[in-house]
């Protein structure tokens, strides 16, 4: 069973650049696929981005497209989400999982597993 930990969330200026990290533990994440999600305060999870295990398909949710960038780093059994260009409307709590489900709907959160518990990403105006 693989464990996932986010890090490196916290309080951000406006304007300003995040990279979140997601490590893995138990075993090796390479020949997964991945995905990050975020949680806003009183609204639904929602997708953010998902990458297969080779880094040769990348998905981003329409409305993240250009600020946001996913990337994987085998040898360091962790992947990453970078946030640049922080608006308020980020504020959410950020989470990775590991997608379980061959195939399908990457945006959906129902073919993913092993969440981790989530780093919370505030962003101040």
């Amino acid at each position: 069973q693989v464990q996932l930990v986010e890090s490196w969330g916290g309080t951000v200026q406006a304007g300003g650049t995040r990279r979140l990290s997601c490590a893995a533990s138990g075993r090796t994440i390479s020949r997964y696929d991945m995905g990050w999600f975020r949680r806003a305060p009183a609204k639904e999870r929602e997708f953010v981005a998902a990458i297969t295990w080779d880094a040769g398909t990348i998905y981003y949710a329409d409305s993240m497209k250009g600020r946001f960038t996913i990337s994987r780093d085998h040898a360091k059994n962790t992947k990453y989400l970078q946030i640049d260009s922080l608006k308020p409307e980020d504020t959410a709590v950020y989470y990775c999982a590991v997608r379980v489900q061959s195939g399908g709907n990457y945006y959906s959160p129902s073919g993913y597993g092993s969440w981790g518990q989530g780093t919370q990403v505030t962003v101040s105006s």
